[in-house]
């Protein structure tokens, strides 16, 4: 694994932060070079930072104990050691948003998990498998800013995952859809440590997430959009009414997914088709071989009570959307369960793919 890229990751103590250091522990193109945390953490052997916090596996992996946390307000500090960052922190949007472009400015890119440039016109909400497309708004990004080698790229809201890939590619294949009614049922880790207090979540369903609905009402819009002119410009449909629920599960979105086709573009494809177009979608990071990408982005299930988080969230290593429940629905056309991996698909891995991907593309090549 010589000559691998050396990386850094903002918010490394965080549960995301976490992750993408367990990720990365053993990756083929990058290498764990650079922490930053809050203030607090600074100085701090990063094993020291996160004892008794430390939350994948039981120990923390042998690169990331020889690193001292730096603080990640000084984007300065990161220079020279990293050739781009991670964002995986947690604080005011206002502020996170100030922060990410400091260290595109300073010359690092950021592959963001964070939502503060989800909403950004210029900023791509990237799922490789979706919209690669839309890394071509990079130059426009660098040019408005004046940054010569950063730039920022972020990744969608978690819950997204588990019905964006299966939505595309009815979409891809002349199905598109007109409206949906989506429940996601989001796992506690969705809300970060310490997230839900125990009291709050054993034995009960906390049907309100913070901000969580409207995300995923319209980033899927942006996802499914088009480059123009500088800008990302919305896809005009679907309509998505969605309803958010926190459930006592550790890991695993679920979304429960009734659609309407647009029969504007064509006839309603049959429950064979549906499937046959699911279990037969293959994308760029497949062709390219991404190392985290999955061989079968989706999986479909046919018993009549999967897909469940406990037994499907590690398909394609926690990579892989799974679908079931698929029948016709008495409202809208179809409905189906769709669950994705919250923390790897959607979240750090998630984020190791989409800089894969730029560096599949040579985004990484002049640094």
């Amino acid at each position: 694994m010589a000559n691998r890229i050396p990386v850094g990751i903002l918010g490394a103590t965080g549960m995301v932060g976490q992750r993408y250091i367990s990720h990365l522990a053993d990756h083929p193109w990058f290498e764990l070079a650079y922490v930053a945390a809050s203030p607090r953490s600074a100085g701090k052997p990063y094993a020291e930072a996160v004892e008794n916090r430390w939350l994948i596996g039981p120990d923390v992996p042998a690169a990331a104990t020889r690193l001292t946390v730096s603080d990640a307000n000084d984007a300065k500090a990161a220079a020279g050691k990293c050739a781009f960052v991670f964002s995986a922190l947690e604080m005011d949007k206002a502020l996170l948003q100030a922060l990410e472009e400091s260290y595109a400015a300073a010359g690092i890119p950021v592959v963001s998990n964070a939502s503060a440039h989800r909403w950004t016109p210029d900023v791509p909400v990237l799922i490789p498998e979706i919209n690669p497309g839309h890394l071509a708004i990079i130059e426009a990004q660098r040019r408005k800013r004046g940054w010569g080698k950063g730039f920022i790229v972020a990744k969608p809201n978690c819950s997204i995952q588990s019905y964006m890939m299966p939505l595309f590619a009815l979409t891809q294949a002349g199905f598109p859809a007109k409206r949906m009614i989506v429940t996601t049922l989001q796992a506690v880790t969705g809300a970060g440590y310490p997230g839900v207090p125990s009291f709050d979540i054993t034995d009960n369903v906390v049907p309100y997430i913070g901000g969580e609905e409207e995300k995923t009402e319209k980033e899927a819009l942006k996802i499914l959009g088009s480059v123009e002119g500088g800008a990302i410009r919305n896809a005009p449909a679907p309509l998505i009414a969605a309803h958010c629920n926190r459930v006592p599960v550790i890991d695993g979105h679920v979304a429960c997914v009734s659609l309407e086709f647009d029969a504007a573009e064509g006839a309603k494809p049959s429950l064979a088709q549906i499937e046959s177009v699911w279990t037969r979608f293959r994308a760029l990071p497949q062709e390219l071989r991404l190392p985290s990408a999955p061989d079968a982005p989706i999986v479909v299930r046919h018993e009549p009570n999967r897909p469940q988080p406990r037994r499907d969230r590690e398909t394609g290593k926690g990579m892989t959307v799974v679908v079931g429940r698929l029948r016709e629905c008495p409202v809208f056309d179809i409905r189906f369960v769709g669950l994705s991996h919250n923390t790897k698909r959607g979240a750090a891995l998630g984020g190791v793919l989409n800089a894969e991907l730029l560096k599949a593309q040579g985004f990484f090549d002049r640094l």
